[in-house]
């Protein structure tokens, strides 16, 4: 096993170890059917409405008990990042979260100023990931949204020299690199779960689309038509991937099935790229250079017609559709460089937000993770807030999000 050292940073002062394993080459199969995650049990709490400009006020009393100093900066950085608190000292508090860590098991706790109970739950398994999994029902029973904490992001990475599929936990710890290609390999996509990858490689020496099992390591090579098969990206349920094929002559988008089957949907003389699903996988909305420089387009994923979607900019291309189906994120061109820009789909309202590449929603259709090559941003759109959670790795580009 290949052990290697590198910065993995969710603040500038902060470094942590990555560990990349090296994957043998293995006979091709497919992956047939959903691959879910447990679903938790509701809880009984009352949901507390929270306005976007708001903060609740929370303190954290601390995790004691086993690895306690740890684990308290994991869930405090997880309670940060997530967007919706404010930590505050206990008599300025409106809820106050405590938990006791014992081997194998986390025992979280959040009151109210009353000393009313508004969550209680024990999380059993790896101590990190049961931090994770408590932000995330802190983040649910007091806002109502979805929280983050446990999702998994990949990218792309020049650490070696070469352009290699690096994954890892949201906040950007628990990295290893996942490809050993020793070629390009670039364009990753995370299924919904976190449980595989499509990405597009060059190990053939021509452009084609690989499929990883993240848990086994078991990778096949699923698209090699002739010409160029890149840009996968998976489909709400995981079954299907959207991309850009050349075999029929010049590149459009197509879908193709996990488990077989090849359905075109574009048929222009332009070049069709960046294909992002809908929340219910019935449309995509994708970049187009038809009309000249690259703009954005709707259609369903079943074919027929598409329509422009009018952004305002004379350059858009690198869209990402959020969960919740309200907003696209995309590219434009600004000032001689990238900007990340949103399209509100209901008012029909754009903005630009950021100064980045390649920009991905998160589970909470609140948070954006982007490129700025030097670093992947984790940005909270409530505030307007960024922070660097992948650097020290050469050039970062191309940023998944799990769902």
């Amino acid at each position: 096993m290949q052990i290697f050292l590198m910065q993995i940073s969710l603040q500038p002062s902060l470094k942590r170890t990555l560990q990349g394993a090296s994957m043998k080459s293995i006979a091709c199969f497919l992956w047939v059917g959903l691959m879910t995650l447990c679903s938790l049990g509701a809880t009984e709490a009352p949901t507390i409405t929270v306005r976007k400009s708001d903060l609740l006020n929370v303190a954290l009393l601390g995790i004691s008990g086993m690895d306690a100093p740890s684990l308290s900066k994991v869930l405090s950085n997880d309670l940060t990042l997530a967007g919706w608190f404010s930590l505050q000292p206990a008599d300025h508090a409106s809820f106050l979260i405590s938990a006791t860590s014992s081997p194998g098991l986390l025992q979280g706790k959040v009151v109210d100023r009353a000393g009313s109970t508004v969550l209680s739950k024990s999380y059993s398994g790896d101590a990190r990931r049961a931090v994770h999994q408590f932000c995330n029902d802190i983040v649910e029973t007091l806002t109502g949204h979805p929280g983050i904490a446990l999702s998994k992001i990949a990218f792309v990475s020049t650490r070696t020299g070469r352009k290699e599929i690096y994954v890892a936990d949201y906040d950007g710890f628990n990295g290893r690199q996942v490809t050993h290609d020793n070629a390009i390999s670039v364009s990753p996509s995370l299924s919904p779960n976190g449980l595989r990858l499509a990405y597009t490689g060059y190990q053939s020496g021509y452009a084609d689309i690989y499929l990883i099992d993240l848990p086994t390591g078991a990778r096949c090579r699923l698209i090699k038509f002739p010409g160029t098969n890149s840009g996968p990206r998976f489909s709400p349920d995981g079954t299907r991937l959207v991309c850009t094929l050349s075999k029929d002559g010049s590149p459009g988008l197509y879908i193709v099935g996990l488990g077989g089957g090849v359905q075109r949907l574009t048929r222009t003389r332009g070049a069709e790229s960046s294909g992002t699903w809908g929340p219910h996988g019935e449309e995509i909305i994708y970049s187009s250079d038809l009309s000249g420089a690259p703009q954005l387009y709707r259609m369903s994923s079943s074919g027929g017609p598409s329509h422009l979607l009018a952004t305002g900019f004379g350059y858009a291309t690198e869209p990402n559709w959020s969960p919740d189906g309200s907003r696209v994120a995309f590219n434009v061109r600004a000032a001689g460089s990238f900007a990340v820009a949103i399209l509100d789909l209901r008012s029909g309202g754009a903005r630009i937000v950021a100064q980045g590449e390649n920009p991905v929603w998160g589970p909470d259709s609140e948070h954006l993770l982007f490129s700025t090559k030097e670093a992947l941003v984790l940005f909270d759109l409530q505030h307007g807030k960024g922070t660097p959670i992948i650097s020290g790795l050469g050039q970062v580009t191309e940023p998944s999000w799990s769902r």
